[in-house]
């Protein structure tokens, strides 16, 4: 009889690991974030998520809609409803600030849509895109500054670096629901 091994890993919402530094959180399982194709092409892995204000609104498909014209490949994708703890965990690193209340309270309101985006200076691109964090400072044509309603409501969320990419994919997803 064949003995079925369950993995001694977990990537989404591990309680035990809530509340720990980004730092000493060990990766528990290799997927690659960043690599060079052979034509000298950067191809790199960022996170997106379209926030509850977002999902609520019905602008999903406009989003993504947004990231494939503009050669982002989606290679992973859920629906969520984070909650509050959560949500402080994937947001620890805004724990001081004033704002960090307000900001868990908008993102347990409601579902929100997950992915994993793949392209040449992906995470560059998903931030150019969505726009700056403050819809009115924004760029035209960006996504906050074309469905944002204000600072907080601002329809989308991205990694911001290849490490923070690299915590938040694994936050929400494992290896096995990452398909490229």
């Amino acid at each position: 009889m064949i003995e079925e091994k369950k993995p001694a890993f977990s990537r989404s919402w591990d309680p035990a690991c809530l509340g720990k530094s980004r730092v000493s959180r060990p990766s528990r399982l290799f997927v690659l974030y960043s690599f060079t194709m052979e034509d000298g092409k950067i191809m790199e892995r960022t996170l997106s998520i379209v926030k509850p204000d977002g999902v609520a609104r019905g602008l999903v498909g406009e989003v993504i809609k947004r990231f494939e014209t503009n050669e982002m490949k989606i290679v992973a994708l859920k629906m969520i409803h984070m909650t509050k703890a959560q949500a402080q965990g994937f947001y620890e690193v805004h724990e001081e600030r004033p704002f960090f209340g307000s900001l868990i309270d908008f993102m347990t309101s409601g579902p929100a849509v997950a992915m994993v985006l793949e392209g040449d200076h992906v995470i560059a691109k998903n931030r150019e895109l969505m726009g700056e964090t403050d819809c009115r400072k924004a760029a035209e044509g960006t996504i906050r500054r074309d469905f944002a309603t204000d600072i907080e409501k601002n329809v989308v969320h991205g990694s911001d670096s290849p490490e923070t990419a690299e915590f938040e994919i694994s936050y929400f997803f494992n290896k096995f629901e990452i398909v490229a």
